[in-house]
């Protein structure tokens, strides 16, 4: 089961307004410069990602339904609390991690290490993030839609996946607002997994064998199968 929790934790991390969408590869490949730690706060939808990580696709499709994020002030001018509730199955799951913002990059080290930076949008709303992580011996490639709406135009959608082309990434996976969201617990009563002390207790040895499972033949679908096991057994009905 620990596994399990170590998975779904991986799994996580892993209106109104016209734009103008950007097209070339060089123009939406182009980098550009946090202005600024305030830039980041807030609440944001997390609408859609690409990876090239094997079988993350089927992973995130099969299981992740909504997802949202909150980025709010650390204690120190570079520190970035983050707060990630995701709905899976219909049941609610949130995590608390931290990000460091320096030279015009986004760096966690927990529960693996990761950096990432901003790219180009046409989208006037939008965070789109690249970022390389490790997971295990392994390194690997995510691109993020984020938004302040819970949808965005179709354009905007078509934008990024132009960009994940771009990147040699898969095709996206784009996440459902209709499916509705978790709600922030300090307002709700309903009932939320908190998996920030997993996050924060993972071992290397837990994200080797992680790796080794998705990288392995079959892997993707024992995965699947543990997952819609502990799932079954969180909520029996």
């Amino acid at each position: 089961m620990e596994l399990v929790h170590v998975a779904v934790v991986v799994l996580s991390l892993l209106s109104a307004g016209q734009s103008s969408p950007v097209t070339s590869c060089e123009s939406l490949t182009q980098p550009l410069d946090f202005q600024g730690r305030d830039q980041l706060l807030g609440r944001w939808t997390y609408l859609g990602e690409s990876t090239d990580m094997l079988g993350t696709r089927a992973l995130t499709k099969m299981f992740m339904e909504t997802s949202w994020l909150n980025f709010t002030a650390g204690d120190n001018s570079d520190t970035i609390n983050t707060f990630q509730s995701q709905k899976m199955l219909g049941l609610c799951f949130s995590v608390s991690y931290k990000h460091t913002l320096k030279n015009n990059t986004l760096s966690m080290v927990q529960p693996y290490s990761g950096s990432g930076i901003l790219l180009n949008t046409g989208c006037p709303d939008c965070l789109v993030l690249y970022s390389n992580y490790t997971i295990g011996q392994s390194s690997y490639k995510v691109l993020q839609l984020l938004s302040k709406r819970a949808k965005v135009s179709a354009a905007e959608l078509e934008e990024f996946k132009k960009q994940a082309e771009c990147l040699s990434l898969s095709s996206p996976v784009f996440l459902d607002s209709e499916k509705g969201f978790c709600s922030d617990e300090s307002v709700s009563q309903q009932k939320t997994i908190d998996l920030s002390d997993t996050m924060n207790n993972i071992t290397s040895d837990q994200l080797s064998q992680l790796d080794k499972i998705l990288r392995s033949q079959g892997g993707v679908k024992t995965l699947m199968e543990m997952l819609t096991s502990a799932v079954g057994q969180i909520n029996p009905n």
